[in-house]
């Protein structure tokens, strides 16, 4: 029985040994993370209701200012550069083509539908 006590005392000892040395590997990722405590960081963080405040009445400010420099003018793009008009790929001649094979196409399929029915 003597031997018996030993070893739960032996054991007891380990498990007191390798709790530190948990603790201690917790320690050491926390701090390689970053972070102070075990909390874990929360989400994105949140603006007062103050500072929307601001942020929404200086956006109206740039916005009033940017109506009263147009002035009846519908145009708000006053650095937008007018970009060419595209030229056609095709011809008109060849996109008629393109469209009567098309429909001669169209007609062959539904007429052979119409003798399969």
């Amino acid at each position: 029985m003597a031997d018996l006590g030993n070893v739960v005392q032996q054991l007891k000892k380990e498990r007191d040994q390798a709790a530190k040395t948990l603790a201690q590997l917790d320690a050491a990722l926390s701090a390689l993370n970053g972070a102070s405590s075990g909390q874990p960081r929360r989400g994105r963080s949140r603006l007062s209701a103050a500072a929307r405040a601001k942020i929404a009445a200086a956006q109206r400010a740039r916005w009033a200012k940017i109506r009263a420099n147009d002035k009846g003018t519908r145009n708000h793009k006053q650095n937008a550069v007018a970009t060419p008009k595209r030229k056609p790929v095709m011809s008109a001649v060849a996109r008629k083509k393109i469209a009567a094979a098309q429909r001669a196409r169209w007609t062959k399929l539904k007429a052979n539908q119409e003798k399969s029915a």
